[in-house]
């Protein structure tokens, strides 16, 4: 076996391990178990890339989507690492099982479908394998977030061969899916590792819904990059795309139900690109594993905080600056327990927990990330820092009179108007409709004075989230379970009220004083031209960070070059000449 150390330097280019990638490589290459619950952007593929390099044989790595095998087989070819990815995508199938049977791949990607198979566990017994690395594990579990069943039909493949080690990784699992994960793979209990679930490079921000089409707007004019934009429906992938690419940006949207050509070259065009935007439901982004992604935006609400926890994670994976901006609507919630009505039992009461959990991330007044971390089972010391609750504390008001006022006014009016009406009423507004209804007739008409009357859309989408109030198809209101107690006086309401938004200059979080330095800029330039000559995305050819650390240090040979982190061998003697051409002849 070769040392996992000396490949970090001489293959990836990195002066050492990040977090707990130096346990779980060490398990692995003892041959141990182990699941890795690592957060997105963490190096989870190093983990089965390092010991891949350092044991004899290759390594089987099963990955739920073909676009996120090939964008990983793309990636490692660029540290020249052999990697093969067999698909009924691929052309040259025979060709890839020709060169694991004679021993030339280093990794071997394949779908859960194929894994799973006897065909496929005949042709493992013709060479010799090196580990099993489950990617995005969270899959195998009904606990989790992203079921896929054929996950479920690994176990007797990992079981087939017991002396080849198993590695089961994942950004996303609460205690309930690890544990399951455990038990569907075969892994040993002592066999968990959990790196902690804080991004701290991702500045979280949630806001109602208030002109979605302005806020946008105001989002990617204030953020530099390639950011993506999750929309809740098809429908709304393109109008969002269509309304956001009026204002001058380059807009994509990407949905299942697009032709597979326009859909696939739009995924090309954003992969490659360093500021595209792309409109997509949530089914766009497992597939993807670009680094430079400077901030998801949500106009609508995720299925869970797992899932929001995923979806948010695909920013700034390069570990720069990025935003994560949720909008969401009282009306989110009620569609979602519409949704929850359909799901048999056994699941729903596992889904309205989630629904609960994310109803209080959404209303919090405290630190989001602190809300985030204790979801997952850490316990957080202090606020982050980098929330928007954070960086402009809102006011909490104890909303509790406003509530019940609110509620008598739905229960009086027979429980078939909306908020806007509703208010009107309880304003002593005498409008064609309160009047038409007799509705000024109500001892609940004009018993909001001017300070509630202000409170009572945050209110409404309160009590929505909470499940006080449901809306029906008409948006008509009516009580929930959660009403009750309100009424008795045995919980209490307080409402966060969003502090006075600031003006902002354009770049955000995500863009820094360094991203205008002109010799970062040309070496941009250079690994630009490089990438489009090759074929490949910007990224694969080095991070933004590496580009930045050879601003910095200014190196002119091969021997400084070797010395920024990212640039192994195999980088410095593929692009090396052309990024020292840069470097030797920069006078700025």
């Amino acid at each position: 076996m070769r040392d996992p150390l000396t490949l970090l330097h001489e293959v990836f280019g990195f002066p050492g391990f990040r977090g707990v990638q130096e346990a779980v490589v060490a398990r692995v290459m003892r041959g141990a178990g182990t699941l890795a619950v690592m957060p997105t952007g963490a190096g989870k593929s190093l983990c089965y890339q390092l010991p891949a390099l350092a044991r004899p044989g290759t390594a089987v790595i099963v990955s739920p989507l073909i676009a996120l095998m090939h964008d990983q087989v793309r990636s490692a070819e660029a540290f020249g690492i052999r990697a093969a990815a067999l698909t009924s995508a691929d052309e040259d199938r025979a060709e890839t099982m020709r060169r694991f049977r004679d021993g030339q791949l280093d990794l071997l990607y394949v779908a859960p479908e194929r894994a799973s198979g006897e065909s496929f566990r005949s042709l493992l017994r013709a060479t010799s394998l090196a580990l099993f690395a489950i990617d995005e594990a969270h899959c195998v579990s009904e606990w989790g977030h992203d079921f896929r069943p054929d996950y479920r039909l690994l176990r007797p493949l990992l079981d087939a061969f017991p002396e080849v080690p198993r590695l089961a990784l994942t950004a996303t699992a609460d205690r309930h899916t690890r544990a399951d994960i455990l038990e569907q793979l075969g892994l040993p209990q002592d066999g968990l590792i959990v790196a902690g679930f804080d991004r701290p490079n991702i500045r979280y921000m949630i806001s109602p819904r208030d002109g979605l089409q302005g806020q946008l707007k105001t989002v990617l004019a204030n953020q530099a990059g390639a950011g993506i934009v999750y929309a809740p429906t098809r429908d709304a992938t393109e109008r969002i795309a269509a309304q956001l690419a009026a204002g001058g940006r380059t807009v994509r949207a990407y949905h299942a139900g697009m032709d597979p050509g326009v859909r696939r070259r739009n995924q090309q065009d954003f992969v490659a690109s360093e500021d595209m935007v792309m409109v997509a439901t949530v089914a766009f982004g497992m597939g993807i594993d670009k680094p430079d992604v400077r901030f998801v935006a949500h106009a609508g609400l995720p299925k869970s905080i797992e899932g929001y926890y995923q979806e948010t994670g695909r920013a700034g994976r390069d570990g720069e600056p990025a935003i994560a901006h949720l909008f969401w609507g009282a009306e989110d919630f009620a569609r979602a327990r519409k949704r929850l009505s359909e799901v048999d039992e056994a699941r729903a009461s596992g889904e309205r927990a989630r629904l609960s959990a994310l109803a209080g991330l959404v209303e919090t007044s405290e630190c989001r990330r602190m809300v985030l971390l204790r979801y997952f089972g850490e316990d957080p010391r202090a606020p982050c820092g980098n929330c928007d609750n954070c960086l402009a504390p809102p006011a909490t008001v104890d909303a509790t009179e406003v509530a019940r006022k609110l509620l008598s006014a739905a229960f009086r009016t027979e429980m078939r108007f909306g908020v806007g009406h509703l208010l009107d009423v309880l304003a002593g507004r005498e409008t064609d409709k309160v009047i038409g209804n007799g509705h000024h007739r109500l001892s609940v008409f004009g018993i909001a004075d001017e300070a509630e009357q202000k409170l009572v859309r945050p209110v409404a989408r309160a009590l929505l989230a909470r499940d006080a109030l449901r809306a029906d198809d008409y948006g008509g209101l009516s009580f929930g379970p959660a009403a009750r107690p309100i009424l008795k006086g045995e919980h209490s309401l307080a409402v966060a009220l969003p502090a006075p938004k600031a003006r902002r200059r354009r770049g955000g979080a995500g863009e820094e004083s360094h991203a205008h330095d002109p010799l970062f800029e040309a070496l941009r330039a250079r690994r630009r031209e490089i990438a489009q000559a090759r074929g490949v995305p910007p990224y694969v050819i080095f991070h933004d960070s590496t580009l930045r650390e050879m601003a910095g240090l200014h190196p002119t040979t091969l021997e400084g070059l070797a010395q920024v982190t990212g640039v192994g061998q195999a980088k410095r003697e593929a692009y090396g000449d052309a990024f020292l051409e840069v470097l030797r002849g920069w006078r700025g």
